[in-house]
């Protein structure tokens, strides 16, 4: 009864599925045939989801694993990712400046290496555990841990090249921060240190 239960909740996994297959594959539709091929999957191999089992993390590594291999199978869709970002380089500005951040910190978290910004999606965005992460992606928590902190500087050293670019004024300094005002890209999901 209970592993009944279990396969008929697939369809609460589906919007975390949906989230990190985008994340994945940076396009909508590939995301929606990315998702639809991990349920597929899922069923062709239910016999192989064991009682107890935890069935995200079933779901999550079928699916990374459906994406790496279609990656391997093919490097065209390298290319038009790489494609498709350079021409969504150009900034539009909107009238609110909380839609030009979040759009520029989308951009830099969608330029990190396939690697980090795995990492960082299954434990920033899904809230995943390091431990139910590493085992989603097949390595080593601290393989894990050391992609985070590589994805965290990155994303940090953006913060701080945009902050070098909007704070210099004409003579060529950084004008001073508010009091309070925190300087640096705070990513939520785990912190900086080893421990997990």
């Amino acid at each position: 009864m209970t592993r009944d239960t279990n396969r008929l909740n697939v369809l609460g996994q589906l919007p975390a599925l949906r989230r990190y297959a985008r994340a994945l594959t940076r396009d909508a539709v590939s995301a929606e045939d990315l998702v639809h091929d991990t349920l597929v999957k899922a069923y062709e191999k239910k016999g192989a989801f064991r009682p107890g089992r935890n069935l995200r993390a079933w779901l999550f590594s079928i699916l990374h694993n459906h994406f790496i291999d279609g990656q391997r199978r093919t490097r065209a869709d390298t290319l038009r990712i790489a494609s498709a970002a350079e021409t969504t380089a150009t900034v539009i500005l909107p009238g609110q400046e909380h839609s030009v951040r979040l759009a520029q910190v989308r951009q830099a978290f969608m330029a990190l290496p396939d690697e980090q910004r795995m990492a960082l999606h299954l434990v920033a965005i899904e809230g995943m555990s390091y431990h139910e992460a590493a085992m989603t992606l097949g390595i080593p928590v601290g393989t894990l841990m050391s992609r985070l902190g590589r994805a965290r500087a990155t994303l940090r050293g953006f913060e701080e090249g945009e902050q070098a670019t909007d704070k210099t004024g004409s003579s060529g300094r950084i004008a001073p921060t508010a009091p309070g005002r925190s300087d640096h890209l705070r990513v939520v999901g785990g912190s900086d240190d080893t421990t997990p």
